[in-house]
């Protein structure tokens, strides 16, 4: 009935997804598993892609020929920016996405690839013979023969859902939880653990009062995650709205406080700590007086609402009543409540940098199995897992991402090295040498090793080299381009920047702080005429680079430095404690377990990279 598959890819979220496509690409056959054909690539939670450092991460796909770029620009609605007033190391692409479409757009995508077939059933096991995965086994027995296995099952191992005291087995609402692969791994002898996620109430959009709440609109100028000329960024957005939580609100959700799963013990798996419920926040910051709200629409079509920053497990009729003394929602009708649940995870120390894990062969962990929250953290994983399933089958050398190539190299690195023990998310802050690793150089750091291992195609690779290519050479000559007092001075009074006393060259001038190659180009028309024959991307580039070149290449110099480590000693005296610009949680963890190298202490879950950067600077005094 089947034949043998060179991959098996279990579970068809966003991490299943990634794999499945990749490895199809690159070659292999691959059987996609899941246990619902209509809710492949679904949205579980918020209708959005990107963000703060994850919007890094979809770029980083799309570099590498991953699909969550592409998919989430065919299926946006709005475009945000973020961090647009902080430098570009923190700027973050968002997209707000109709759920509905981002599922048929993936869905479509991997029907269209090919060498990708699918089955929808549960899968129960694995066929594991002499420590190597040979395939899988279905609910109702069948057995699926298959090179490597790549398990991606999100929240659905032996999931529960939670509702104030009402608990059921579920891998999501409406869906039921898989059994089966997590007891037999522990048998086998793999350490497995709990974790829990929520989700928000979703409400209909015809009963709130926009006017009550702010309006939040997409970016003037709306840019896209895709590095490729296959999708276009927004002509129209829709509108989010941003409201907030009050006294009123949080009295009322107290009354349900003693029917809580998450306070009186019945949820056992832990939360994440940077998206925590409605009832955490006003429990752990009580001295807040209100929380912001975000309203979404769930799509271009539907009256459906995604109620951002009300995540809770509170009982129904609690989260009803609270729900309607929010400004704006004094009339809301409930879809259905938000709720809790939990799952199986296994601690990612368990695995290789590859993904393979190291009591099992050729089966790989991708995604919420290995303890991260996010569909952008999910996805990553599931690229590096399809790409190395494909290489081990073909006999190749393995995909290796290192913490200074990639925001997908810092998120594999920390999960294997240090282990999570809450659901883990990615910052920019993990990042120390996130100037390196900016949301518009992805392409150019990745695209080629892309395009060595088989995923980007052949017009990517040209459009990066031509992008590479002009960026050199507007760079060069703004650096030999000299301008004259006379001709300019007028200009940069305008600008209100300082004037000039003798001839400059361009790039001196956009090392100003207020200053952009678009606002120099008008002082000089044959300056302008020059800038107007380059793309705006490869503009923005030069202007980066030559505006940051110092502290870039600072950073370039620490790359060298941080692979290091491992012989850098810390004296057993150092008091951690005295070092106030170190993050309080990396503080304590430090102080306690008192690591013997830079090394050691990088791989403290808990020690953040920008702590090593701090650390190591207080080492070298």
């Amino acid at each position: 009935m089947f034949p043998e598959y060179d991959v098996i890819v279990v579970g068809a979220g966003h991490a299943g997804c990634e794999a499945a496509h990749a490895a199809a690409k690159m070659g292999s056959r691959v059987l996609l598993c899941t246990m619902n054909m209509n809710t492949i690539a679904q949205m579980s939670c918020n209708p959005a892609m990107g963000g703060v450092a994850k919007g890094q991460i979809v770029r980083e796909i799309d570099a590498l020929g991953g699909m969550s770029g592409i998919i989430s620009d065919k299926s946006m609605i709005q475009f945000r920016m973020l961090n647009r007033s902080k430098g570009p190391a923190m700027w973050s692409p968002r997209t707000q996405n109709d759920r509905m479409r981002f599922a048929e757009e993936w869905r479509l995508a991997l029907e269209q690839t090919p060498n990708v077939d699918f089955w929808q059933e549960m899968i129960t096991g694995l066929i594991v013979k002499d420590k190597r995965v040979v395939g899988v086994r279905t609910s109702i027995g069948l057995e699926i023969s298959g090179k490597s296995v790549v398990l991606t099952n999100g929240t659905f191992l032996n999931g529960l859902i939670h509702i104030g005291e009402k608990q059921f087995g579920g891998g999501r609402t409406g869906e039921g939880a898989a059994k089966g692969i997590t007891e037999q791994l522990v048998q086998i002898g793999f350490e497995a653990g709990r974790m829990k996620t929520g989700t928000p109430p979703r409400v209909d959009g015809r009963s709130l009062d926009y006017s009550k709440m702010e309006i939040q609109y997409g970016d003037e100028k709306p840019e896209k995650f895709s590095y490729s000329d296959e999708t276009q960024p927004l002509k129209n957005q829709h509108t989010c709205w941003i409201t907030y939580t009050n006294k009123d609100v949080h009295q009322t959700l107290e009354t349900g406080f003693d029917r809580s799963p998450m306070f009186n013990g019945r949820i056992q798996g832990l939360g994440p700590r940077y998206c925590p419920s409605i009832e955490d926040k006003i429990n752990r910051f009580a001295e807040r007086e209100r929380h912001q709200i975000f309203v979404e629409p769930e799509g271009w079509n539907t009256v459906e609402m995604y109620i951002n920053g009300f995540s809770t497990s509170l009982p129904e009729d609690v989260q009803y009543k609270a729900m309607r003394k929010i400004p704006g929602f004094e009339n809301a009708r409930m879809f259905r409540p938000g709720y809790a649940i939990e799952y199986d995870f296994f601690p990612p120390t368990q695995l290789k940098l590859t993904l393979e894990t190291q009591l099992i062969e050729n089966l790989y962990f991708a995604g919420q199995i290995n303890g991260t929250t996010g569909y952008e953290e999910a996805a990553s994983q599931g690229l590096v897992a399809g790409i190395n399933a494909s290489l081990k089958v073909q006999e190749k050398d393995p995909f290796l991402l290192k913490r200074s190539d990639a925001y997908i190299g810092v998120l594999i690195d920390d999960l294997i090295n240090k282990g999570t023990e809450e659901p883990y998310r990615m910052f920019t802050s993990r990042a120390e040498f996130r100037l390196l690793l900016r949301q518009d150089n992805a392409d150019l750091r990745l695209t080629q090793i892309g395009h060595d291992i088989g995923l980007a195609d052949d017009i990517r690779l040209e459009k990066v080299l031509a992008k590479k290519q002009n960026t050199a050479k507007l760079i060069n000559d703004l650096k030999q381009k000299r301008l004259t007092p006379d001709l300019i001075n007028n200009g940069l009074e305008n600008l209100d920047t300082a004037t000039i006393k003798e001839k400059v060259t361009v790039d001196k001038l956009i090392k100003r702080p207020q200053l952009g190659i678009r606002d120099i180009a008008p002082l000089d028309q044959e300056l302008q005429s020059y800038i107007a024959k380059y793309e705006e991307d490869v503009i923005d580039q030069a202007e980066i680079q030559i505006k940051y070149e110092s502290y870039i290449d600072k950073e370039q110099q620490m790359v060298e430095k941080l692979n290091n480590m491992e012989n850098y000693k810390i004296p057993i005296s150092f008091d951690y404690l005295n070092v106030s610009a170190l993050s309080a949680e990396g503080r304590q963890k430090l102080h306690k377990i008192r690591p013997e190298t830079l090394g050691q202490a990088s791989r403290i879950s808990g020690v953040s990279p920008a702590d090593l950067s701090i650390l190591t600077v207080y080492l070298g005094r």
